[in-house]
């Protein structure tokens, strides 16, 4: 045994900590490059976690590798995606070669800036070389930089990586690998341009059919590949893969190219659907916490509040003493529902690079309470008594957008275009005065008079035909978006379902597809589950039984992608079970009053009047999916 070597890593960026699995990158996620964990920023500082040496600013700016006295190397990486700002919001105060200090800046950057126009302003800290090496994280939920400990590491002297680490690498040793990575992507004619950060190399691919995974995941050099945004990407890891991609330039004659050019050509790769689909997710992600918080909240107000649960009174009228309790439970879970335009203005000006709070207050001005509220629309145009305002002749409707998601959407978009219009034009010292003011008098005054209205008809004609085509084709209806949900989860067309679900929630306070959903959560998790038991490989056992548990808790991704697709019938045999019980539930007209947690907790979600329907619906996708991969599963796996 040779002598314990212990390091503590400080916090090199003030904020709030993140573990690595929560990070939206699955670089970092799947831990493909090492230990560590992630710090959301409060501020744009990027200090030295160690005493130590540089050993990379790459020159984006965005990431810096660091290598510690004791021989633990460090990334840290500033945002996600951030490669392709191209530097610009990033100043550097250190070069490779440097050495520095505990709390010595690094790097500073606009966070404004970096929330507006990258993925994410997260960013991972990551010990590059840990294998053999103990890591303690830290339970900081909010550090310091250079003052907080994030994670500390334990290394005996006898198996240091620095000196194999520490040693330079030429290119031409990576000369193997190159031809191996072109080869296993398809070729040279199959790459129309390759370009790489930080971490891994980036291609975008004419057609991604004929990457060879297998060969892929075989180079010993290769610690993942994955595909986002119409770009194929291979982990290769810090300090290792500009060297592969040099290798690659030099010995495949494949030609170099900027960010830019691989992100415009992955993005080609993606037809209008595709990108509509990319927006929509992008915007109603970030709020998915608020609007499942609010679903949550509401199912158990349902219970306090409606009969036929407990008995033929509700609880607060047999315990009147309740009845303060719900209401208030009623408020807080109402108030992303009622403020959804405002949550949805932020995201959405966030994605067209427009300022978030213009975004909130747009949001806020469509559902003022001077306006007619959106829920009374039906009724006061019933009666013929619709408040309107007289701009020179022209009557508009002064009514509101509670609950409505196309016309915040669209009008984002046009606060956002016209905000950054003003901008370039807008003299810095002007620009407060003007910016502001101008983009959302004329994008309020659009709004109420073109937008709103356009697309609040729209949004109806949607609902409409939606409730009309399910009340006449019940079975039919329920059947197909059973066996459709789970494959459009896999092109992520599932993410414009969301915004369908809070437009029926908006116009009818209720919506007939979240149910479907849930059970194909469960589904799917009951095929995992059935794979757990009847594996013989532990390896397959651990992901498949932690996998069913996240499935059943509404979080099918590591089910479907880890297990199920990987088998592909358990993924027809969930298919199969999800379709019955959608046609199902369907029939027996099971609602959700809100958008919740999809699995078996959405029984809150569900109004109590379905619930032995869903109940009935659950067990259905439990026993046939279940049964289904078990019997196909004992006699397949027997011959691997």
């Amino acid at each position: 045994m040779g002598n314990q070597h212990k390091e503590t890593i400080y916090a090199p960026v003030s904020g709030q900590v993140l573990p690595l699995d929560k990070v939206p990158d699955p670089t970092f996620s799947k831990g493909l490059m090492g230990e560590g964990l992630a710090v959301n920023p409060t501020d744009g500082e990027v200090v030295s976690p160690v005493d130590g040496k540089i050993v990379q600013v790459f020159p984006t700016k965005h990431a810096v590798g660091i290598e510690s006295d004791s021989g633990a190397e460090i990334l840290i990486h500033i945002g996600l995606e951030t490669v392709s700002l191209d530097g610009e919001g990033f100043t550097a105060h250190v070069q490779q070669g440097d050495w520095v200090k505990v709390g010595e800046p690094l790097i500073t950057f606009d966070l404004a800036y970096i929330k507006a126009h990258a993925a994410s302003a997260i960013t991972p800290i990551i010990l590059t070389n840990g294998e053999g090496i103990e890591v303690a994280l830290s339970s900081e939920t909010d550090v310091k930089a250079g003052e907080t400990i994030l994670f500390s590491v334990t290394n005996s002297g006898e198996d240091r990586p620095k000196e194999k680490t520490r040693e330079p690498k030429q290119s031409v040793q990576y000369s193997d690998e190159a031809r191996q990575i072109v080869a296993a992507v398809g070729g040279l004619e199959n790459i129309q341009a390759a370009t790489h950060c930080v971490t891994r190399l980036r291609f975008a691919l004419n057609d991604e059919d004929q990457v060879n995974h297998d060969e892929l995941e075989n180079i010993d050099l290769v610690k993942g590949s994955f595909t986002t945004n119409g770009q194929f990407q291979v982990v290769i890891g810090q300090g290792t893969v500009d060297k592969v991609y040099r290798a690659m330039v030099d010995e495949t004659g494949i030609q170099e190219a900027s960010k830019e050019d691989v992100k415009e050509a992955g993005g080609r790769k993606q037809n209008p659907l595709q990108r509509g689909i990319k927006v929509l997710a992008d915007i109603f992600i970030p709020i998915l916490p608020a609007i499942v918080t609010a679903g949550l909240l509401m199912g158990i107000n349902n219970i306090l509040a409606n009969g036929g649960i407990f008995g033929e009174q509700a609880v607060i009228e047999m315990y009147p003493q309740w009845a303060g309790i719900a209401d208030m439970i009623n408020i807080i879970a109402n108030t992303a529902l009622t403020f959804l335009p405002a949550l949805i203005g932020w995201s959405a000006m966030k994605r067209f690079g427009g300022s978030e709070l213009l975004g909130v207050v747009l949001g806020l001005i469509l559902v003022h309470p001077a306006l007619l509220n959106a829920w009374d629309y039906g009724a006061a145009l019933e009666e013929g008594n619709v408040p309107t305002w007289n701009l020179f002749g022209l009557e508009i409707n002064k009514i509101g957008y509670q609950g409505q998601v196309l016309p915040v959407l669209l009008a984002s978009w046009v606060l956002a275009k016209i905000e950054l219009f003003l901008k370039k034009r807008v003299m810095d010292s002007l620009q407060l005065l003007v910016v502001a003011p101008v983009a959302l008098l004329i994008s309020g005054f659009l709004t109420f008079i073109i937008i709103g209205p356009i697309t609040f008809a729209i949004g109806n004609w949607i609902t409409d035909g939606l409730v009309s085509l399910f009340d006449q084709f019940a079975i039919i209806g329920g059947l197909v978006y059973g066996a459709l949900y789970a494959p459009m989860v896999i092109t992520g067309m599932h993410h414009t379902f969301l915004a369908v679900d809070l437009q029926l929630i908006g116009s009818t306070e209720s919506t007939f597809l979240w149910p479907i959903l849930a059970l194909s959560n469960i589904a799917q998790g009951a095929a995992a589950f059935a794979m757990f038991l009847a594996a013989k490989d532990d390896k397959l056992k651990g992901l498949a039984s932690t996998s069913s548990l996240s499935a059943w808790l509404g979080v099918t991704e590591p089910a479907m992608f880890g297990v199920n697709l990987r088998f592909r019938y358990p993924f027809i045999a969930a298919v199969i079970g999800s379709s019955i019980a959608g046609a199902f539930i369907t029939f027996q007209n099971v609602l959700a009053s809100s958008i919740g947690v999809g699995g078996l907790p959405a029984f809150f979600s569900i109004i109590p009047g379905g619930w032995g329907a869903f109940g009935i619906g659950v067990i259905i996708v439990l026993l046939i999916p279940f049964t289904i991969t078990f019997a196909i599963a004992k006699k397949k796996l027997k011959t691997h």
